[in-house]
């Protein structure tokens, strides 16, 4: 008969415990329970025994107890010791402790195949098929959640980037260049790829920048916070120092993608003498603190790349200048669906009218028939309907925020500026 001996878990043994965990996984999944919350347990002194032969630990089981239910958190077993009967034994002991504790009902979530995963079905507990385990891991701890309302961020609902009609060619960059690495950074270090920290969106007004910025850390799950010139202004001591104040703040957040509209404000090109010669060294430097460590990005949006400072945009410093122009036909095709909803009307048509218009543009033109609808079923006590050309009158009165000379400026900035 083997000789082991199993007694009540000891402070002392914590070191071992932690140590034998990392070899006993038999899967490649992740346990349901990690490495801290066990770790809490045993701190908090549920119940835990441990198993110890030669000298040496050689098993463990750890439990929480929660009324009078309690989770088999975690059955570690020294791999030469596997298949022994020591897992069963295990599990005994630490039964006879919960019912001491008025436990009925003790429940074990493990990967399929995970060391454990035979004692227990050797000690009568009963598998459960047909459950699927539901879960979702915060990017805020309570820790930082302060912070993160005291800059004015929060965590953007799910499924924003799904709702970014249209814009193939951007969504397509953005996903591969900065979403891709981001979310799966060892994939990406396998193939020497580092993850972006600092991007720039560039493009005329009107375009989406926002709402790229806004889907980017939806995508990921990350917080997302919005640094306004104005505000970092109302610093004590002006807006440098609200500009370091404010990044100085955000390296608080494990995660965060941090957004920068109209950048130009605080980042144009530096003159002698002027003032904004402190405002743009400022950000320089927080940029580089901001870029030494992992889980962060920045966005800076501009509607005028021309203006900013030569040093702002330098390698090293953004790591990709990408350009958000007008919808595509396919995009704004896209946009009109979005709006119609059960309206009968040719689609077509209405994409072809508004060449150059921005999603800003569509939506105006938009708004202004439902609006326009909805007077005319209350005035008539009928539901109406907008037909196609009660949408091309009005895109007839609209004018596009875009001319042609701010096209021309567009792709001209394209070919001096983008770095995709």
């Amino acid at each position: 008969m083997d000789a082991w001996r199993i007694r009540d878990f000891a402070p002392e043994d914590l070191e071992a415990v932690v140590r034998m965990d990392a070899s006993s996984s038999t899967t490649d999944q992740p346990p349901v329970f990690a490495m801290s919350d066990v770790v809490g347990s045993l701190l908090n002194r549920h119940p835990a025994v441990v198993a110890v032969a030669g000298g040496r630990m050689v098993g463990s089981a750890v439990s929480r107890v929660d009324d009078d239910r309690a989770w088999i958190m975690r059955i570690s077993l020294d791999p030469e010791w596997r298949g022994r009967g020591l897992g069963s034994a295990l599990l005994s002991e630490l039964e006879f402790r919960l019912l001491s504790k008025g436990v009925r009902r003790i429940t074990a979530l493990l990967p399929e195949g995970e060391t454990g995963a035979r004692a227990l079905t050797n000690s009568g507990f009963e598998p459960r098929t047909g459950i699927t385990h539901y879960e979702k891991v915060e990017t805020v701890s309570p820790r930082t959640a302060g912070v993160l309302t005291e800059l004015g961020g929060g965590v953007p609902p799910a499924g924003l980037w799904k709702q970014v009609a249209g814009m193939t060619r951007e969504k397509s960059l953005i996903e591969r260049r900065i979403v891709l690495p981001l979310s799966k950074p060892a994939l990406a270090a396998e193939h020497g790829v580092i993850p972006p920290r600092a991007v720039v969106l560039f493009g005329p007004p009107g375009t989406g920048k926002t709402t790229f910025a806004r889907a980017t850390a939806s995508r990921l799950g990350w917080p997302f916070v919005e640094l306004f010139p104005s505000r970092l202004a109302s610093s004590e001591r002006g807006l440098a120092a609200g500009i370091g104040e404010a990044f100085a703040s955000l390296s608080e957040l494990d995660r965060v993608v941090v957004f920068i509209d109209e950048v130009e404000e605080v980042a144009a090109r530096r003159r002698p003498g002027s003032t904004t010669v402190g405002v743009v060294n400022e950000l320089l430097k927080s940029i580089v603190r901001f870029r030494e460590r992992a889980g962060r990005l920045l966005v800076c949006a501009t509607n005028s790349v021309r203006e900013l400072d030569e040093a702002f945009l330098r390698h090293g410093r953004f790591d990709y200048v990408l350009p958000i122009g007008a919808p595509d036909s396919e995009a704004r095709y896209a946009l009109w669906e979005r709006y119609l909803g059960n309206e009968q009307v040719d689609v077509a048509a209405l994409v072809a009218a508004t060449e150059g218009y921005t999603p800003a543009d569509v939506a105006h033109a938009a708004r202004m028939v439902a609006q326009a609808t909805f007077e005319c079923s209350v005035d008539s006590g009928v539901r109406c309907h907008a037909s196609t050309q009660d949408y091309l009158d009005v895109i007839a009165t609209v004018r596009p925020t875009l001319t042609p000379e701010m096209l021309q400026a567009f792709d001209e900035d394209i070919e001096h500026y983008a770095r995709t």
